[in-house]
């Protein structure tokens, strides 16, 4: 591990002693690698889709919230996951009332058919606070114990 030193403002540094506070931080070591992983992830997905690699993967999630009595609007969701069933690959439905549900899913794929994805959902009418979390992975094929499979290694 290496050791580096960095100077902010006063007002900067107490914002960032406020936010590992409010996120559960225990030192600010931890909250500012987690800060720079982030950047460096969003930075690679970027990368990857500026250069249109066909063979570009992610992993990640997309979590939203809708109104499950809104016309229609569960079934065009449930839709759309059964279209992408391969990228799609697990899914959570959290009531939040009566109306209410926030709903997460489990992604993984092409990067670019990743993000279709994402925005196919959050365009929908009546989906708020749609955020998508995506990670880039390098794909490698592998075999254990006779058995072909793939793993997922997150990059950075």
């Amino acid at each position: 591990m290496e050791r580096l030193t960095i100077s902010l403002d006063s007002d900067l540094a107490q914002q960032f002693d406020e936010y590992l506070k409010a996120q559960g931080y225990s030192n600010r070591s931890e909250g500012m690698r987690d800060l720079i992983r982030e950047k460096l992830e969003q930075q690679s997905i970027q990368k990857q889709q500026e250069e249109l690699k066909s063979d570009a993967n992610c992993i990640g999630s997309i979590t939203y919230i809708y109104d499950h009595q809104e016309r229609e609007l569960a079934s065009k969701l449930a839709k759309v996951q059964h279209d992408h069933h391969n990228i799609a690959i697990s899914s959570l439905r959290i009531p939040l009332d009566h109306h209410h549900c926030m709903e997460t899913i489990m992604l993984n794929g092409q990067t670019s058919k990743v993000r279709a994805f994402c925005n196919e959902i959050i365009a929908k009418p009546g989906i708020r606070h749609g955020k998508a979390y995506l990670v880039p992975v390098e794909v490698k094929h592998s075999k254990h114990e006779g058995q072909d499979h793939i793993h997922n290694t997150p990059q950075n």
